[in-house]
């Protein structure tokens, strides 16, 4: 946000606070604007553009809309593990699909009351103190859409997921009561489901409470990088009452219209892909798992591998436990006939063969006791290397500290430091202990977590150890930034410049048996070193660049040769030499 002569930049929301620095008033000046104009605010509170820019007008400014930065593209590594196994699949046979959901947030906020309401059968009533105890996945029909609900336990689950490489969801409905607001759960499931890259609906539960405040609660949310669609925000808020069943229907159109705004296809005829939702043991039944098809049709007697579990579909049922024969992609099917309990989200595919499964199962199960022992963490040690590597070039963490206070100067010391070439991406701050919640999403996220005067619980200790997570506690703020400088220093790719040795001139070629072709040439500027790099031009063409395989004066092996001089040379590799050709050495040199 900057002035440009009258004209002055500003975002959609401002906080009066900032609106008063650009203008160069006192924010007590610009309140008492707005109550002219009919507006009561708050030193901390925003206002949207069209009431900033009468504000500023009156100071003779003209306001212009800030230009908003493009979105960063989808890196990679957060492509689903499902979706990279349909990445061969014809794209003219790819078909929308039902938009998969997840219910996250706050305990008691109303998360199972809210599915509850939606699918119009009392979950609820029928749990442990109302909190939900299992996994489960149901299907709604709105305006002829299939929506599928996947109801979670919370967050853990849904990262617990994430973790083995699945990603159930496709659009994740954040509820919030608005008598309560945003609590400390709320900011980790916002924190996972940013980190799992899907987007996020804001379901604004209890609005029917006489001491409700949506108001309120919009602003923690634009705090938590959630600005509601009517602040001129990308985050869709929808007040609802699963009490009194209101403003569901809006929040259905909500889940489609975000659907209809992502990629979400399948081939009901391809490979038949999916994830397990939960899996139980029954005594009469045996193994029973619930799956959630993401791509092809799931049948009745399929072999199916879900990790270290296989087995033939004895049954198949719906999710209100009718039978059924087939289930297409994101639909959940009950089914019967695994020798063992697959984990949730372990990813399931069906084969050919009892015998390939057996192969598929034997080879994870040799896979997992081999990763087990070799498990390292993922440190600041490691992180160096594979940043030189250049296979990452951003470096994720979990922060945790004493109090409120001591987050905010770490997190903006990060800010600093994170302005070059590798990014920093602070996915959850917090204040408290560390806990195994922060742990999962660490290792979902391969993240580091720093601890600032706190303690990492001892049940979180262990989780860590198991996951290869890298914890660093520390109690002075300077230890902990000095650390992340000198690993980005580490992990920066050294930038180095082309240094010209010298030229040579091919005068003439020879073949020589069991060797190749060899330039006899003569260096016409500075000299060629044995160990430097070279490069062969013929004309304004670049016929080769690499390494000498040798370098000879006269008979003898050489370093190097200077200008005047007559050499033989030879190149790795590369026989294709001719009269005329020029070869250019040079050396790279680490830029200072």
């Amino acid at each position: 946000m900057s002035g440009n002569g009258h004209k002055i930049e500003l975002p959609a929301n401002i906080v009066i606070r900032d609106l008063a620095q650009i203008v160069e008033k006192s924010p007590i000046e610009i309140i008492k604007k707005l109550m002219t104009n009919g507006v009561m605010a708050t030193i901390n509170q925003p206002v949207d553009f069209d009431t900033a820019a009468i504000v500023v007008a009156e100071y003779g400014f003209e306001a212009v809309p800030e230009a908003v930065a493009e979105a960063p593209k989808e890196e990679v590594g957060e492509v689903p593990m499902w979706r990279q196994m349909i990445a061969g699949e014809d794209n003219s046979l790819l078909k929308g699909r039902p938009p998969v959901v997840t219910i996250l947030g706050h305990v008691d906020h109303g998360k199972t009351s809210l599915l509850d309401a939606i699918r119009q059968t009392d979950v609820a009533a029928g749990e442990a103190g109302g909190i939900t105890q299992h996994i489960g996945a149901y299907q709604v029909e709105q305006k002829g859409r299939i929506v599928t609900f996947l109801d979670t336990p919370g967050h853990a689950a849904f990262t617990a997921m994430r973790a083995r490489g699945a990603q159930g969801a496709d659009v994740v409905v954040l509820v919030v009561a608005a008598d309560d607001g945003v609590m400390p759960q709320t900011k980790e499931a916002i924190a996972h489901a940013k980190a799992a890259r899907v987007p996020i609906i804001v379901a604004l539960n209890k609005v029917d409470k006489p001491n409700a405040n949506p108001e309120r609660v919009k602003q923690q949310l634009a705090e938590q990088e959630l600005v509601p669609d009517d602040w001129g925000g990308q985050t869709l808020v929808v007040p609802v009452s699963a009490k009194q069943k209101k403003g569901i229907s809006d929040l259905l159109e909500a889940i489609l219209l975000v659907a209809d705004n992502t990629d979400i296809r399948a081939n009901p005829g391809g490979k038949v892909i999916g994830t397990i939702i939960e899996a139980e043991l029954d005594k009469t039944k045996g193994v029973v798992a619930t799956l959630l098809v993401q791509n092809g049709t799931l049948q009745a007697g399929d072999i199916v591998v879900a990790g270290t579990a296989f087995g033939r579909i004895k049954a198949m049922a719906d999710f209100h436990g009718k039978p059924m024969k087939k289930a297409t992609p994101s639909t959940p099917a009950l089914v019967m006939g695994l020798s063992d309990m697959p984990s949730a989200g372990d990813i399931f595919e069906v084969v050919a063969t009892d015998r390939e499964a057996r192969e598929i199962v034997t080879e994870r199960a040799d896979a997992i006791k081999k990763k087990s022992q070799e498990r390292k963490k993922v440190s600041l040690e490691d992180l160096f290397s594979s940043y030189e590597k250049g296979e990452a070039k951003s470096l994720n963490l979990v922060l945790k500290a004493d109090v409120q206070g001591s987050l905010e100067p770490i997190i903006g010391e990060l800010d600093k430091l994170g302005k070059g070439e590798i990014t920093i991406n602070v996915l959850y701050a917090e204040t408290g202990n560390i806990g195994e919640n922060d742990v999962m999403l660490a290792s979902a996220s391969k993240a580091i977590i720093l601890g600032f005067s706190v303690q990492a619980e001892v049940a979180a200790r262990r989780l860590a150890e198991a996951e290869g997570v890298d914890v660093r506690l520390y109690d002075i703020i300077y230890r902990l930034t000095e650390d992340i400088e000198k690993a980005l220093k580490g992990m920066l790719a050294p930038e180095f410049v082309e240094k010209t040795l010298g030229k040579a001139q091919v005068l003439k070629v020879f073949g020589i048996s069991k060797v190749g072709k060899i330039a006899g040439c003569r260096v016409i500027e500075g000299e060629l070193r044995r160990n430097g790099k070279v490069r062969m031009k013929r004309g304004a063409d670049i016929v080769f660049e690499g390494d000498f395989s040798s370098l000879k004066h006269e008979k003898d092996d050489v370093r190097e040769v200077r200008t005047g001089f007559e050499c033989g040379v030879g190149l790795r590799n590369f026989h294709d030499i001719e009269s005329g050709d020029i070869i250019e050495c040079y050396v790279l040199e680490k830029a200072e």
